[in-house]
């Protein structure tokens, strides 16, 4: 029988929640560092650099190599087709969140994807809908929530998930239980295809930006800061 989904984000981002009471906020009448600080957006840092360095170890120990590996041995066809099936099972979350969003238009380009890619796209495989005119994009519910005024509140590093916020720690929770997996897996006792899509999510987006995190790191003094500068820059938390 399948536990509790999504407990271990759950409890992550709850126990940083309750940590942001220990921020240090400077002196409210010095306005340079009142400024300086609120820019940052980043009232848990010392939390924050430690949980990057660990998610930057386990990365260089574990996830990177496989990912390596991962790049190097598949062929590409066959990454892009493992990349299209796992969009594919996205598409109802992002269909969902298009309703939710009032983007009606794209909710019927999410929905004929779907049909297309998961008949004549043989299960997603094939992005089919993609030549038909349906291109892919990508909403979730930290997106919902701003589109309905939802601040994203402070900069945070989440366990193994990385650089996120409040707002968007929370979509992904109702993301991932918008994920007709963990639902098929309950049914049918098939409790590991939820993480199993996530892991290789992962993994195959680890494989594809080998390059970009090598020169991120490699052209910044402080790569934790230039990390999260640059994730927030593309709208990625």
């Amino acid at each position: 029988m399948m536990g509790c989904p999504g407990i271990w984000p759950r409890g992550a981002v709850l126990l940083l929640w309750l940590l942001a009471g220990c921020a240090t906020m400077p002196d409210p009448r010095d306005e340079a560092a009142m400024a300086a600080y609120e820019e940052a957006n980043d009232p848990l840092e010392p939390l924050n650099r430690f949980v990057f360095e660990l998610n930057h170890f386990v990365d260089e120990m574990l996830v990177k190599p496989f990912a390596g590996y991962y790049h190097i041995a598949v062929p590409t066809i066959a990454k892009d087709a493992v990349r299209n099936v796992m969009r594919n099972l996205d598409t109802p979350s992002i269909l969902a969140n298009d309703l939710m969003q009032g983007q009606l238009d794209r909710a019927g380009d999410t929905a004929g994807r779907f049909l297309v890619n998961s008949t004549v796209g043989l299960g997603g495989m094939i992005d089919v809908a993609d030549r038909l005119g349906l291109s892919y994009h990508h909403e979730d519910f930290g997106q919902t929530l701003g589109v309905h005024g939802v601040g994203e509140g402070y900069y945070m590093v989440l366990p193994v998930l990385g650089p996120s916020n409040p707002r968007d720690s929370t979509g992904r929770l109702v993301d991932y239980a918008l994920n007709p997996l963990i639902w098929i897996g309950y049914v049918h006792n098939l409790n590991y295809l939820a993480p199993a899509q996530l892991t290789l999510e992962g993994l195959d987006a680890r494989a594809r930006n080998l390059r970009a995190v090598v020169d991120l790191q490699n052209g910044s003094v402080d790569f934790t800061s230039r990390s999260a500068a640059s994730i927030a820059s593309a709208g990625w938390t």
